[in-house]
């Protein structure tokens, strides 16, 4: 598969790219123009300076990344963030603040992952009953512990 991937701004930052050979996601990086302090408790639209054509029949998602969440707390709200296919402006992240201390972001620092992944869109029904199952309407820890 490939994606078209657009600079819009940060021309000096690098690609989104695999960082390891097994790698899922590519990293996005903070195309922030100064360092932005993001204080306990607090959140931030980050932006990547870039955009991306995904395939009819993908979506991206983003997430966060394990080592600013174990560290400093950093992660991502509306975690996984889809981008459609059909969107093609800028991809932006939207960053929380966890931890107890403010954290300083910097540019072309890595902030995010995006992985691809098929997506079917499914045909809705509208019925008066559904079907029977052993569990029936349970949720929310209905099994225990």
């Amino acid at each position: 598969m490939k994606v078209a991937i657009k600079r819009v701004h940060a021309n000096d930052l690098p690609l989104p790219r695999y960082m390891t050979e097994g790698a899922s996601g590519v990293d996005l990086y903070a195309a922030v123009e100064d360092e932005q302090i993001i204080k306990p408790g607090m959140h931030a639209l980050i932006p990547t300076g870039i955009a991306a054509a995904i395939p009819v029949g993908y979506e991206a998602q983003i997430r966060p990344r394990s080592g600013l969440a174990l560290k400093h707390g950093i992660t991502l709200l509306n975690s996984p963030g889809t981008i459609d296919s059909d969107y093609r402006g800028e991809i932006q992240v939207i960053v929380i603040n966890l931890g107890s201390e403010e954290y300083i972001l910097k540019r072309g620092e890595r902030i995010a992952q995006m992985v691809f992944t098929q997506v079917a869109q499914a045909e809705l029904v509208e019925v008066d009953e559904l079907d029977e199952t052993d569990r029936g309407p349970g949720g929310f820890g209905h099994t225990g512990k």
